[in-house]
Order: C-alpha cells, then structure tokens, then sequence
C-alpha cells in the first residue's frame, strides 16, 4: 500500500506553474526528501498534500484514500514547520496536547500520549515551560512532538531546520531520521539542503520548474546523476560535452573539453555528442600509467581543513579538483590530473547546470 501517492498534480499561480503533472508515489514508510531551488515546487507540492492549497489538476491519495476534497484537518497528516508555530502562551505540555484538544481525545488518553511523545523527544522535564524559556533545537522537538503525536498517515515537513545553526541542524536531523524509522511514519521533507536531502533520505526527488528531474536513493542520485542539473546541484560537478570517437559497448573514447577521455558508457554511434560530469574528489594528482590525464594550470586553491579544492584552468575551461596534499601547489603552477574511468559518468540526458 502506498502512504502518499499524487498522481498529475498541477497547481498555478496566475501565469506561474508552481506544479507541472508531477507524479509521486511514496511507499508506505517511506521518508522522501523534496530537494530543489527555491521557486521549483516542493513547497507547493507540500502545501496540496496537507491541503492548504487545492491542486488545479490531478489527484491525491493518502493510504490510498482519495483526499483532494478532505479539509487538512481531517486528511491527517502531522505537519513541521520552519517557524515552529507554537503557541507562546502555552507551555510545552498544552502545545504538544492541541492537535489532541481538536480531536477531542479523552483527556485520559491526551496526556497519556502527550508524555508519550515528550518521552520520544526527551522533553519530559520541559513539560511546564513556555517556548520563550526553550532553545531553538527544544522548540524544534517541540514542534515535532506535536507533530507525531496525532499518530498521522503522513508527516510533513517544511524547511524544520533552517532556522538552526549548522551544528544543531547536524544533530537534530539524525534525531527526526532515528524517530521516523522507529514509528514507521511516512514521511515528506522538504529542504534546499543538499547534504540534508542525502543524510536524511530513503529516496531523494530533485524538483526543477515545478516538475521531477530525479527520484532515487541517496547514492544513485549522487553517484549517477541523470541530468547536468541534478549533478550541479547536488553536491559539486565538472561538467563537461564532447563528441564520441570511439565505443565498443563497454567504454566512450571522447574528445571533450578536457581533452580525449575514456569513459564507461552504452554504445554510441561516432561523432554523437555526450554530456558526462565526474565529482572533484574523484580527480587524482597524475601518477604513472594513468589513463585520462589532463594538463592545466593551478589558477586558484582553497585550503579547507581537511583537503584543498583546486580550480585549474584547462585550455579556458575551469577544473575542480579536492586534494588531501597540503602545500604542494601555489596559484601559477602547472599540475597534470588524472581521472579514473569509472568517475566519469554520462549523463542521460541533458539539463542546464
């Protein structure tokens, strides 16, 4: 069974498409990242399942109930906002216990789910305090205990940790993964982090003007992006075009603009033109017997700590590259790369970086 499944869903704004046909389906269980820029629809797309915004077109299953003309307070989903939307004249207590006041729960029931849910999110001992005596990662648990503790379909995110520093966003996203995988909700996220999206995710769907470019796990959006878009945009990419010269069903022989490269790729008809990218981390200083080796000069580097990202020009055309070597290197110097095979991937089908 599905736990969300939309199905030609369109929504426009005026002369906008903030949606355009997009199909999804989520398995029941499932915790999906909506993972875009800003303007590409995932916010959008949230809005129409919790029911804050009508689809134009299209349909809307949740657990394989059509709820299309269900108001959002009776399609229950659990929803996590980026700005928390406590109530401030509350304590943490009566927040939590809302959505239970609607429902009109037994009060027996209420507060037997309320601790319940405090106890996920090791809120216990805050019980009694306002949102104003709390920290923004204690609001944040806040606000997904009141989430979870309507037991919904589906829970809904919308941005929850953009208002954290780097470091709490760190901890308090392994802290929502661990309680998602531990009730077994269905789950929708929605972040324009990267990192987050991959972290956080069993599916990763990479959205761009209101429609899918993507769907797929963490390491195969990574690893094998299908578009140029996906790969710049999730985390970084060289990307590059050329025209075959050579393909025996195993590997591309193309002459790109990084010089003559073997690739892996299917059998392409000679002189085709391919888009392939490859990660800066894949790159290596040259060594002896490497195939793929490309000539440029250093025209800048970045030491970050644990490696130095290189920027190389290449007959006009910048490189990335991330090195572990320290020191080696100065801005002017000449450098020779390689490039293993196996890190240059072809793109299925081309897309503006």
């Amino acid at each position: 069974m599905s736990g969300l499944r939309l199905v030609n869903v369109s929504k426009s704004f005026g002369s906008f498409t903030a949606i355009d046909n997009l199909d999804l389906d989520v398995k029941d269980g499932e915790f999906i990242t909506l993972l875009g820029p800003s303007g590409c629809g995932k916010t959008t797309t949230l809005r129409t399942v919790a029911g804050f915004a009508a689809p134009d077109t299209g349909e809307i299953y949740i657990k394989d109930r059509r709820v299309n003309d269900v108001p959002p307070s009776r399609r229950n989903t659990g929803m996590c906002f980026q700005s928390y939307a406590l109530f401030p004249h509350m304590t943490v207590f009566d927040n939590v216990r809302f959505g239970l006041r609607m429902r009109r729960v037994p009060l027996k029931e209420q507060r037997r789910r309320v601790e319940e849910a405090l106890a996920m999110v090791e809120l216990e001992q805050l019980a009694r305090r306002k949102p104003s005596e709390l920290s923004g990662g204690q609001q944040q648990r806040v606000a997904l205990a009141r989430a979870i503790v309507i037991h919904p379909d589906v829970l809904l995110f919308d941005e929850p940790l953009s208002n954290l520093d780097a470091k709490l966003r760190e901890s308090v996203r392994v802290e929502i993964r661990a309680l998602q995988k531990r009730l077994g909700i269905t789950s929708v996220y929605v972040t324009h982090d990267q990192a987050e999206a991959l972290v956080i995710s069993d599916r990763v769907v990479v959205m761009r003007g209101g429609r899918i470019e993507q769907v797929g796990d963490p390491l195969q959006v990574y690893e094998h992006p299908a578009t140029s878009f996906v790969a710049g945009f999730i985390g970084l990419a060289n990307i590059g075009r050329g025209t075959v010269t050579g393909s025996d069903g195993i590997n591309l022989t193309v002459k790109s603009d990084f010089g003559e490269l073997v690739m892996r790729g299917p059998a392409m008809p000679v002189n085709s033109t391919v888009i392939f990218c490859f990660r800066p981390e894949d790159v290596v200083l040259a060594g002896e017997g490497e195939r793929n080796r490309v000539r440029g000069r250093v025209e800048q580097q970045i030491f970050m700590g644990n490696l130095t990202d290189l920027f190389v020009d290449v007959e006009g055309k910048v490189l990335r590259a991330q090195t572990h070597r320290r020191g080696n290197l100065r801005v002017g110097d000449p450098v020779e790369l390689a490039i293993p095979e196996e890190a240059l991937r072809v793109l299925e089908r081309e897309g503006d970086a």
